[in-house]
């Protein structure tokens, strides 16, 4: 198995984050089997397509939700890397969990990361 599970929509609560916010959380490494995919169906030529980042973010997008970790944007680059025999990819992690726990929100200008 690819994914730890393939899912319809996205069951957090929107987060507001632009792609310039997204753009402040340093990239980390994760295992494959823990993403939870938001998306259920593929766009070949968007996965076959080698420019499929050219106009948009290197690393895909994760929200860490209810201790499950969700890959919001990124499906595409995600299923390359496991044709490629790769268990572990860079991603963007927002951790909704911290922030509704009544964490700091973070400051205009400040990284979006995750605190674990």
């Amino acid at each position: 198995m690819i994914f730890k599970d393939v899912r319809d929509g996205r069951p957090y609560p929107d987060h507001g984050l632009s792609t310039r916010e997204w753009a402040r959380i340093p990239p980390r490494k994760v295992r494959m089997d823990e993403l939870i995919t938001t998306k259920r169906e593929l766009r070949l030529d968007a996965l076959l397509d080698e420019q499929s980042t050219f106009y948009g973010d290197l690393f895909p997008h994760a929200v860490y939700w209810q201790g499950q970790l969700y890959l919001e944007d990124g499906l595409h680059r995600a299923l390359r890397s496991a044709l490629q025999q790769r268990t572990v990819i860079h991603v963007r992690v927002l951790d909704l969990d911290s922030r509704q726990a009544g964490g700091p929100a973070p400051a205009a200008g400040a990284p979006v990361s995750p605190a674990w």
